[in-house]
C-alpha cells in the first residue's frame, strides 16, 4: 500500500469511529475490536489492500509500537498518585514480579507440552506474551488521578511496570536460543546486568528526572505567569524522549525510565499542592476556569492567578494528559488495524489452545495464588485475574526479536502464534471488558 492508500484506509477508519461513537457506545464492544475487525476487512482475506508478512514489516513496526508503549507508559505513571509505598500499589508490584514470572513459566510450559516447542522459542514466546498492555487496557485502567479503586491501580501499576520487566526475560530467551543452553559465562552477565542493575536504575533515572523537570518547569510557569501559553505537549515528548535515551546510555530499561518519569512528575505536582487530596488539574479548573483559549491578551487569566504554582502545576498536568491519551489513541488505532491485516497470513489454530490456557487457567491461578488478597474482595481478584490483556507491548518485543534475535526463519512458529495470540486477547478481552466493568461497577455503587 502506499502512502496514499493508507492516508484513505485510516481517515476513513477515524471517520467510522467518529460517526459511529454513539453506537459503538451501546455495542459490548470495545474500539480495539472495530479496529481489528477493520483490518481484517482490508487484508488478503477483504479488499487485498496488503499482502506483506511481519517480517518484512518489523523493521519499522519496532520503533512505531516502541512510540506507541513509551507515550502510553508515560501517560499510565501520570495518573498514578497515591505514594510508591501506598498498599494500592502492592498488588502492581506482585503482578509485575512474581505473577509475571509464573505467567511466563507456565505459558512456556504449556507451549512445550501442547505443541512439542523447544525450550528457547517456548520461553521466547512466553516472555514476549508476558506484559500486559498499557495502550490497550485503558477501560480497565485509572480513569483520572483520584481513581484509587484496587483493581484499576493495581492493573495500572501492572501494565506500567510490566512492560519494562518483562525484557530482560526477553532478552534471556533469545540468547537461549542462540546458545542453545544455559551457560555461566552469559548467564551471569545478563542477570547483573539486565536485572540487578537495569531494572532499578531505569526507575531511579526516570523517576528522579521525572520530579526535577516537573518541579523546574511548574517553578518557572508560575514565576513568569505563562501557564497557559507554555507548550507543555513539547515538555512531555521531551521528557519521554530524555528518559528513554538517559536510561539507555546508563544500560538501563527505558520503559520502566519512561513510565517512573511520569509518576515522578506527578509526584511533583503532588508536592506543589503540598499533598492536597484534589488533583492540581481539577483544582485550576475550578479556580480559574478553561485555560485553553485563544493567545490574546483578553483571553487570558488574571496574571496573579497564573503566578500560582498550584494552577501552573495544574494546567501542566491537563494538557500533559490530553495530549498524550490523543497520541496514544491514535497510534493504537493505526496498530491494531495493522494487526489485522496482518493476521490473516499469520493465523495459527493452536493459538486457541494456548490463549485459553493463558487466559483462564495460567492468568488466573497466578493471581489466586500471589495476589496481596487484603483489601481485594472475591470479585476484585477474579476481575484482576481476567484482565490480563495482551497487544501493542507484545507487538513490540516480537518486533524486536525479529530484528536482534537468530534467523527470522527460526522464529516463524513463534510469530504466528504471538500475532494469534494477540489477536485473540484483543477480540475475548474486549468483548467482555465493558459487561463486566458495567457490573463491577453497579455492585460498587450499591456496596458504597
Amino acid at each position: 500500500m502506499s502512502f496514499l492508500d493508507w492516508t484513505a484506509v485510516l481517515s476513513s477508519l477515524l471517520l467510522i469511529l467518529a460517526l459511529g461513537s454513539a453506537f459503538l457506545r451501546w455495542l459490548p464492544v470495545t474500539t480495539s475490536v472495530v479496529c481489528l475487525g477493520f483490518g481484517l476487512a482490508i487484508g488478503p482475506h477483504g479488499l487485498g489492500l496488503w499482502h506483506e508478512r511481519f517480517q518484512e514489516v518489523a523493521p519499522w513496526m519496532e520503533h512505531l509500537t516502541e512510540v506507541a508503549v513509551l507515550v502510553s507508559l508515560f501517560v499510565t505513571g501520570l495518573k498514578l498518585r497515591l505514594p510508591l509505598l501506598d498498599p494500592a500499589w502492592r498488588n502492581a508490584y506482585r503482578l509485575a514480579g512474581p505473577i509475571m514470572l509464573v505467567c511466563i513459566a507456565g505459558t512456556a510450559l504449556a507451549c512445550r507440552l501442547l505443541f512439542g516447542l523447544d525450550w528457547g522459542a517456548a520461553l521466547l514466546i512466553g516472555a514476549v506474551l508476558a506484559p500486559t498492555d498499557p495502550v490497550l487496557a485503558g477501560l480497565v485502567q485509572v480513569v483520572h488521578a483520584r481513581d484509587f479503586d484496587r483493581v484499576r491501580y493495581a492493573l495500572s501499576g501492572e501494565a506500567g511496570l510490566n512492560d519494562g520487566t518483562a525484557f530482560p526475560f526477553v532478552v534471556f530467551a533469545l540468547a537461549f536460543m542462540q546458545h542453545g543452553s544455559v551457560e555461566i559465562d552469559w548467564l551471569g552477565s545478563w542477570a547483573l546486568h539486565r536485572l540487578v542493575w537495569a531494572v532499578p536504575a531505569g526507575l531511579a533515572i526516570g523517576y528522579y528526572l521525572g520530579r526535577l523537570i516537573g518541579r523546574l518547569s511548574i517553578h518557572l510557569r508560575a514565576k513568569h505567569s505563562d501557564s497557559t501559553l507554555s507548550p507543555n505537549d513539547f515538555l512531555e515528548l521531551a521528557l519521554i524522549g530524555m528518559a528513554y535515551v538517559l536510561a539507555d546510555l546508563a544500560g538501563a530499561w527505558g520503559f520502566l525510565a519512561v513510565f517512573a518519569a511520569g509518576v515522578g512528575l506527578r509526584r511533583a505536582e503532588v508536592s506543589t499542592t503540598r499533598h492536597a487530596p484534589i488533583p492540581a488539574e481539577e483544582k485550576t479548573q475550578r479556580m480559574i476556569g478553561h485555560l485553553g483559549g485563544p493567545a490574546t491578551p483578553t483571553a487570558r487569566p488574571d496574571p496573579r492567578r497564573l503566578a500560582n504554582p498550584t494552577v501552573a502545576a495544574g494546567v501542566l498536568m491537563r494538557d500533559m494528559l490530553t495530549f498524550g491519551n490523543l497520541l496514544e489513541r491514535s497510534l493504537e488505532v493505526l496498530l491494531v488495524t495493522l494487526l489485522g491485516v496482518l493476521l490473516a497470513a499469520h493465523w495459527d489454530m493452536r493459538a486457541l489452545g494456548l490463549g485459553l490456557a493463558l487466559f483462564c487457567v495460567i492468568r488466573p491461578l497466578s493471581t489466586r495464588l500471589l495476589l496481596d488478597r487484603r483489601g481485594l474482595s472475591p470479585a476484585q481478584s477474579r476481575l484482576i485475574g481476567w484482565f490480563g490483556i495482551r497487544g501493542i507491548g507484545s507487538l513490540y518485543y516480537l518486533s524486536y526479536s525479529v530484528n536482534h534475535g537468530p534467523a527470522p526463519a527460526a522464529l516463524d512458529g513463534c510469530v504466528d502464534l504471538i500475532l494469534s495470540v494477540v489477536a485473540l486477547s484483543i477480540l475475548i478481552h474486549g468483548v467482555t471488558t465493558q459487561p463486566l466493568l458495567d457490573h463491577y461497577e453497579r455492585q460498587r455503587s450499591e456496596e458504597g
